[in-house]
């Protein structure tokens, strides 16, 4: 990453740690969309868009859902492009959600899913390609990490 690419990231986090109730536009947000993260399909799956790409390594701001949690001990949430009721790890593939994002918090964060159908707002660092999360085994191919959660 380049220098002024790292002082850009560090500006917009501090934007996000300051930025209070105050909204802030698209231009400054760093926001991207769960239809912004893939670009196309084909017989080798899922290929990631040129714009998750280029934020990957940089703080974005995604807005969800939290899904109800895979386990309680996880140390990751997924967040959701639609509410969803159950797990949707629980469900039939007929019932798979497209669009998720798996959410590792920062260390020592607590997440309340008691409103799980209520709209979040959530900042980290875009993680893409897959991984393996050890204590559950669970794969995901899109993360955001060191992640901060607000309800909106």
């Amino acid at each position: 990453m380049t220098r002024r690419g790292a002082l850009t990231d560090i500006l917009r986090a501090l934007a996000l740690l300051f930025a209070g109730t105050r909204p802030l536009s698209a231009a400054e947000d760093g926001r991207i969309r769960f239809s912004e993260l893939y670009g196309s399909s084909g017989p080798l799956g899922l290929e990631f868009s040129e714009e998750a790409r280029r934020r990957r390594g940089r703080t974005v701001l995604m807005r969800g859902f939290l899904a109800p949690p895979l386990k309680a001990e996880a140390p990751f949430f997924v967040l959701t492009a639609q509410p969803v009721s159950l797990c949707p790890f629980c469900q039939s593939d007929a019932d798979w959600p497209q669009d998720i994002v798996v959410v590792y918090p920062r260390s020592g964060a607590r997440i309340d899913y008691r409103s799980s159908g209520d709209p979040v707002e959530v900042a980290g660092v875009l993680e893409l390609g897959s991984r393996l999360d050890p204590g559950t085994g669970f794969v995901s191919q899109v993360r955001l990490v060191q992640a901060t959660l607000r309800r909106i």
